[in-house]
């Protein structure tokens, strides 16, 4: 039996019809994909604050040529002094590649490091003349610096962790007072301030703050060396020089915070 061409006809022009509103109809467009994160780049200047505690050893000797002429012997004191310290920074950070960061930063910080110990000796003289001495030896670090390179490996995109080290520098104070009993009474008493340099060397781990892209915080650790501080003083009871000398070697842990620019 053969078909109709009439239906044929209505059966292609169905077909055409449902082609043709199928083309006119409006595609539904999908929302365009976010921006991909951008890495986080440690490149760029940065200033800060810190806050943290010291504790080092300085070993402090004093020479007279009246205390042997005396039969006393010279002070010496193994002092530990320690204590709170804060500052500011400024540095640059480079980051190399995926892996290396290399930085510059100087800091400048006040200190109430400070120790102080007592040397007593008392000597009996001619069998009948008797001399007591009681010193009271204080050494104090009032500030210090540091200028050093930094340079480190990321552990993750927004931490590092690096090694630091480079120049020192500090203000240094040693006091003296002495006060002889016995058979003769009497007392003198000085005071050094020195500025010295020295060298330093340490470790931290610098991380971003949690959502921002410009706060870093950090937690480092520095050894300090100050090298020598010494004077000489004029003796005018037997027209002879004294001297004093004392090192200063420190122990630095501190956290700090920064803004970097972009």
């Amino acid at each position: 039996m053969r078909r109709s061409p009439i239906v044929l006809f209505v059966a292609v022009g169905l077909l055409l019809g449902l082609s043709a509103a199928a083309v006119a109809a409006p595609k539904k467009r999908l929302p365009p994909p976010p921006p991909p994160v951008p890495a986080y780049n440690w490149t760029g200047y940065y200033v800060g604050g810190n806050i943290g505690y010291s504790w080092g050893n300085s070993n402090a000797t004093f020479s007279d040529p009246l205390l042997a002429v005396l039969g006393l012997p010279g002070a010496s004191a193994s002092l530990k002094p320690d204590g709170l310290i804060g500052g500011g920074q400024i540095g640059y950070n480079w980051q190399a590649n995926n892996t290396w960061v290399l930085g510059l930063e100087a800091d400048i910080q006040a200190s109430g490091q400070k120790d102080s110990a007592n040397v007593n000796s008392n000597v009996l003289v001619a069998g009948h003349y008797t001399i007591n001495l009681a010193q009271t030896i204080e050494s104090k670090l009032l500030w210090f610096g540091t200028v050093r390179g930094r340079v480190g490996v990321l552990a993750t995109p927004t931490i590092w962790l690096y090694a630091t080290g480079g120049l020192a520098y500090g203000g240094k104070n040693l006091n003296d007072s002495a006060v002889f009993t016995g058979t003769f009474p009497g007392a003198f008493a000085f005071s050094s301030t020195d500025t010295k340099t020295g060298y330093t060397v340490g470790a931290g781990i610098e991380g971003a703050v949690p959502n921002s892209t410009n706060w870093t915080w950090k937690l480092e650790y520095l050894y300090i060396d100050l090298g020598s501080q010494s004077f000489t003083g004029f003796e005018t009871a037997i027209g002879t020089n004294y001297t004093w000398s004392a090192n200063l070697t420190d122990n630095i842990v501190r956290v700090g915070l920064n803004y970097r620019f972009q």
